[in-house]
């Protein structure tokens, strides 16, 4: 038996944002390889089922991202697993979007959610790493974390959804190398470049963090206004 675990936020008002595509990745598995209902279990939702005859129990904790190792926690110690038996399904800034990276160990990268369940279990679970790309600047990370997917990244994100579900038999197998090479799809195109904010009314976490709902975002500056001295040589040299 093993655990998989999706992150995200709960409630409606999330359920599109990148820093859900944890949630989006365990849906895609329990569609496509027909489990059974979730099931309200461990601050979550629980659902069982069988990916290529191995026993699987799916869990999306609904304690927030950074509490998210309170109810892992409490699953594995139902269980009587290990950690070594977790894998977790998360966001990367750090990964250009629509790549994935599969990760045994190692540190949370400002991740809220891997630090929750590190500091709860431990880092020796595997980690499926589902690149969402990086805005460019560290102030405009909580923004484009907590924003939702636009209408142009379901050409990317669609099939990699069905490309994690229809090979996770080779996760479940214990293959991550076999899991990743069947993914493989082609990097989304890059996003436009987003205006630099003048001012910011508090300072989002380093690039590869992941803040939270409720931290307030940087302001956008004013555009920038020509040097008046400039405008009136050229208007000058006009008269030459």
């Amino acid at each position: 038996m093993k655990l998989w675990v999706g992150l995200g936020n709960p409630g409606a008002q999330y359920a599109r944002n990148r820093h859900n595509i944890g949630f989006m990745a365990v849906d895609a598995i329990a569609d496509v390889h027909g489990f059974g209902p979730w099931r309200s279990k461990f601050q979550g939702q629980l659902a069982e089922g069988r990916v290529g005859g191995e026993k699987i129990l799916l869990l999306k904790p609904e304690t927030f991202m950074n509490l998210s190792g309170d109810s892992v926690r409490a699953a594995l110690a139902f269980f009587k697993l290990a950690p070594g038996d977790v894998t977790v399904f998360h966001d990367e800034l750090d990964l250009e979007a629509g790549r994935t990276r599969v990760k045994a160990g190692g540190g949370h990268a400002g991740h809220n959610g891997l630090r929750s369940i590190d500091a709860h279990i431990g880092p020796a679970f595997q980690r499926v790493r589902l690149g969402i790309g990086h805005p460019g600047d560290k102030r405009l990370v909580t923004n484009h974390v907590l924003g939702d997917f636009a209408k142009s990244d379901a050409d990317w994100l669609d099939p990699l959804l069905t490309a994690v579900a229809k090979a996770a038999p080779a996760l479940a197998a214990g293959d991550p190398s076999r899991f990743q090479s069947q993914l493989a799809p082609a990097p989304a195109p890059k996003p436009a470049k987003v205006a630099r904010p003048a001012a910011e009314t508090s300072q989002p976490e380093a690039a590869g963090g992941t803040p939270e709902p409720g931290a307030k975002s940087a302001n956008a500056g004013p555009d920038a206004v020509e040097d008046p001295l400039s405008a009136l040589r050229r208007l000058a040299d006009r008269f030459r």
